[in-house]
């Protein structure tokens, strides 16, 4: 049994490095990935590189094509994004009412404390941000009870967390103080409030993301 559980953390290890290389764009968007040369950097057999590629190309991170092998996703366009958000508006703010309803005081109470854990505010730390945020969003789709929409959820963070680092770090506290206004309100078991606040906490998300095309559009 013990060889089994050491593949599995092997695998685990080589996704998150993968996936940190791509979100901090190491791995820089639309790249093409080479499995042998990527298992040699990372001191692994291809092997777990693979099952780590195929984890990330369901995650939207990557993309498979054939006889091509993997690239890394491409950037979003400004329309693109635009309608990521505008999916993530009728999502999320389904996902807060709902998680303010159906969820158990234990699992509001988890969310209080989740939304209240520093974050980091330099672009050194931007994995640690885009993971920190995930999980908050995440807590939250789980919360409301629909592992259909909890799953919408997750894609449509994928590409964001690409774009993050073009990320203003300079507002990372006004993203932890929209957060605990959320969490307060799902907590608090008021469905409008947290529906309300999601959205305010969206729309002022991607105001602060469009930003960034300017820089690289």
């Amino acid at each position: 049994m013990s060889g089994p559980i050491r593949r599995s953390v092997l695998s685990d290890d080589v996704h998150e490095s993968l996936k940190s290389l791509i979100l901090e764009h190491r791995l820089a968007p639309e790249e093409r990935l080479n499995i042998d040369a990527l298992a040699r950097s990372l001191d692994v057999s291809p092997t777990p590189v693979r099952e780590a590629l195929a984890r990330l190309e369901s995650e939207g991170l990557v993309r498979k094509r054939p006889l091509a092998g993997y690239t890394v996703s491409p950037l979003l366009t400004r329309d693109e994004f635009t309608d990521m958000f505008d999916m993530r508006l009728v999502l999320e703010c389904a996902a807060a009412r709902w998680a303010a309803t159906r969820s158990s005081a234990e699992t509001r109470a988890a969310l209080v404390t989740e939304a209240a854990l520093p974050v980091p505010v330099d672009t050194t730390s931007h994995t640690l941000f885009t993971t920190m945020d995930a999980r908050f969003h995440d807590a939250i789709a789980e919360a409301a009870a629909n592992p259909l929409l909890r799953e919408s959820v997750t894609r449509l963070h994928a590409h964001l967390h690409i774009h993050r680092l073009y990320f203003p770090y300079t507002e990372t506290g006004t993203t932890t103080s929209e957060h605990r206004a959320l969490a307060a309100a799902i907590a608090a078991a008021d469905p409008d409030a947290a529906e309300a606040t999601m959205r305010h906490h969206l729309t002022e998300a991607r105001r602060r993301h469009l930003r960034a095309f300017d820089g690289y559009a």
